[in-house]
């Protein structure tokens, strides 16, 4: 909300603080050159090979999609699923060279880090790479493309100052779409929001450079041709120069501010701050292009900035506001854990893998953290009119489906929610919240006949609701799945209690025992005594899991195609990616990584 009052302040004052007569430019009255029409349609057809790179990956996603599809429907009827097993020769081999391998060796979504306060970041994956390498390059051929090299002094830094300033506004517009949780490519291609964001940020970083470059021209041909008075004398003479000057440091601060350091140990710092310079930014930018052709492209990215920020805050009164208030029942839990129960004003029909934004003003403030939705039920309502009831709508009127969460305790708005459920000796305590969702689910898991899950810690959360969709949908025959293993590691048996009533309600499932299969790996057990199976079917073990034993187990069994899912720590994704890779063929199996990075 500040943020747009911001942008509408900075904004209003630009007919007052930008005077358009040719005294303010250095280069006089403006009128388009031939040089600039040129640029402009550089410009035009970058966004065009960019939309047509979006239209190839749409195409193939609705293939991916269809063909998902279509083998669930064969795979209903059919309890062996034999066709589906065999693995695609050259799709194996991409996948295991290019699709699912990491840059170098296996390590991928484990971080490097300095100490435990440092985090240097990730390492894309080859598939990532050839991506990034696309846009770097394509940037680098278009800001270099028919310049005129043979006259440096005459032609060549006025018309790469030209082409660099004009690449860097146009790249504007995907770098605010990539950026927004509500950005409709994520479910329109199949990309994930982290894919989105390393886009993001190499395409952030190309701005920057693009920026530099536009304006070290500038102020090198300045110095040439008139000297460095006459440069220094520009910055308060002319309104062009000054606001093209502002604009380019904000971009370099953005820039320095955003290093994966300073942004993971004060993420919250960096968000708000970030936030701020975007507003700055793009508000001289504004002023620095009034009059020029560009300022299309301008418009076109605050337009895209200001809608999606406008959504965000409309979809928060109509998902918290217009029928009654959201709460959060905060509930300690063993091993410095909350149980988080929401009841949201207007709740959305829940879906597996699912995602939401949380806000408790009193703990936070306007910030929000990412949390992922582990489980759906309904609760009575608490009215005093449940003798009246005697219609289906007064019943389902007096019903009210809950969304619930599994939160660590961590620094910052967890430690600050946990203080509050423990004050005083308490367990729990309820507070008014916000929630701003729901995200994801990009993930369907319907298709595949075997399928492995694997979660350490509260990763658990994103795979619980996924369990109980495909147990109900086997027992209804609407899923293809006819093997489920959940695999989960965590350190003490008294972690059990984060999803026991969750897990309870789903042992009790009709042909539970038909399809699932639960091994839990306890890896800092207090004695041996802790670690005892119920059954056949839910078993404990000491230690950590052997990952290729485990897949190993599953593929001599496996039935039809088989999706292995990973949520947890980042060796811990690594080892299972790995493990993946090792075993393509000659069976089908495919890796899918639920993670959350920024």
């Amino acid at each position: 909300m500040r943020s747009h009052l911001l942008l509408a302040a900075l904004l209003s004052g630009i007919a007052a603080a930008y005077d358009k007569e040719s005294s303010h430019r250095e280069e006089g009255p403006y009128i388009m050159q031939p040089q600039e029409v040129y640029d402009d349609k550089v410009a035009r057809y970058y966004i065009l090979s960019g939309g047509s790179v979006f239209a190839v990956i749409l195409i193939w996603s609705a293939v991916i999609r269809m063909s998902a599809h279509i083998r669930r429907l064969t795979s209903l009827s059919n309890d062996t699923q034999r066709y589906f097993v065999a693995a695609h020769s050259f799709w194996a081999w991409m996948k295991r060279h290019v699709m699912y391998a990491p840059l170098f060796w296996k390590r991928h979504n484990r971080e490097y880090r300095l100490s435990t306060a440092l985090n240097m970041g990730t390492l894309p994956t080859r598939f990532h790479t050839v991506l990034l390498l696309m846009v770097v390059g394509s940037n680098a051929f278009l800001c270099c493309y028919n310049l005129p090299f043979s006259k440096p002094e005459q032609e060549f830094l006025p018309s790469i100052r030209k082409r660099t300033g004009t690449m860097a506004v146009v790249n504007l517009i995907p770098l605010v779409l990539m950026a927004g949780r509500n950005n409709p490519l994520i479910k329109l291609l199949d990309v994930s929001f982290d894919t989105w964001n390393l886009l993001h940020r190499w395409l952030g970083r190309i701005v920057v450079l693009e920026s530099i470059a536009h304006t070290s021209c500038w102020m090198v041909g300045k110095v040439h041709t008139d000297g460095w008075a006459a440069l220094m004398e520009s910055f308060g003479s002319s309104s062009l120069i000054l606001t093209g000057i502002v604009a380019t440091a904000c971009v370099v601060v953005l820039a320095l501010h955003s290093f994966s350091v300073l942004r993971h140990a004060f993420y919250e710092t960096f968000l708000h701050f970030h936030i701020a310079l975007v507003v700055v930014f793009l508000t001289f930018l504004w002023m620095h292009l009034v009059g020029y052709s560009q300022l299309k492209y301008i418009l076109v990215a605050i337009l895209l900035w200001a809608f999606e920020r406008s959504w965000r805050i409309v979809t928060l009164i109509y998902r918290n506001y217009l029928r009654g208030s959201t709460t959060a029942t905060i509930e300690a839990l063993p091993g410095e854990a909350m149980r988080v129960t929401l009841r949201i004003a207007r709740p959305w029909t829940f879906r597996p893998g699912q995602h939401l934004y949380l806000y408790i003003p009193s703990v936070g403030w306007w910030t929000s953290h990412p949390f992922t939705a582990a489980w759906s039920d309904v609760e009575e309502s608490d009215s005093d009119e449940k003798g009246l009831v005697s219609t289906r709508q007064d019943i389902l009127g007096l019903q009210r489906p809950t969304i619930s969460l599994v939160v660590r305790r961590r620094t910052g708005m967890t430690n600050k929610l946990y203080e509050k459920a423990t004050k005083n000796g308490a367990t729990s305590v309820t507070l008014s919240a916000l929630v701003e969702g729901p995200y994801g689910a990009e993930h369907v898991l319907d298709s595949y006949g075997s399928v492995v899950l694997f979660a350490a810690g509260v990763g658990i959360t994103h795979h619980v609701s996924y369990v109980r969709h495909l147990v109900a949908g086997f027992a209804d025959g609407t899923v293809a799945t006819r093997r489920l293993t959940l695999v989960w590691t965590i350190q003490s048996p008294e972690h059990l209690e984060w999803i026991r009533p969750w897990m309870t309600s789903i042992l009790a499932m009709h042909r539970r025992r038909d399809v699932l299969r639960i091994m839990l790996f306890i890896t800092r057990p207090r004695n041996t005594k802790e670690i005892h199976s119920p059954s056949t079917t839910v078993q404990m073990f000491p230690g950590k899991p052997n990952i290729g034993t485990i897949l190993d187990g599953e593929i001599e069994k496996q039935v039809g195609a088989m999706g292995v899912m990973v949520c947890g720590t980042g060796s811990l994704s690594d080892e299972i990616r790995f493990a993946c890779r090792q075993r393509q063929t000659p069976t089908h199996v495919d890796f899918i990584e639920e993670c959350f990075t920024w």
